[in-house]
């Protein structure tokens, strides 16, 4: 069990963190981290050995619940400055470990999920 909330105190920092860097954590936001993290609870509660995995399954589940609600996060800030084309990065890999933040349009990663500027 300790290994579980380990787990999921880091991603939940390391989102934190990023939606910080993006300006964007505030009460709400924050709301729905706590909500992604309540899921994963479970899903590792189900599934223990997925621990390396949560960090990049919180980023999409706080990723899809700004969709809904505010719009895409995070920017690609390389693309928007230099064509205005406003895109939301993607975490890859999709499920394993060492998540990053991922421009699709040029196929390079930006920064380890956790380490936006």
């Amino acid at each position: 069990m300790a290994d579980i909330e380990t787990a999921l105190h880091g991603a939940r920092a390391l989102i934190l963190a990023d939606l910080a860097a993006r300006d964007v954590a505030d009460a709400a936001v924050v709301s729905l981290v706590e909500d992604a993290v309540t899921h994963r609870r479970w899903w590792l509660e189900q599934w223990p050995d997925g621990a390396e995995y949560v960090l990049g399954l919180v980023a999409q589940d706080v990723q899809d619940a700004l969709l809904e609600g505010y719009g895409r996060w995070p920017l690609c800030e390389a693309c928007a400055a230099a064509d205005g084309d406003l895109h939301a990065l993607s975490v890859e890999p999709e499920l394993g470990p060492d998540p990053h933040w991922v421009c699709g349009k040029e196929g390079v990663p930006v920064a380890p999920v956790g380490s936006l500027s």
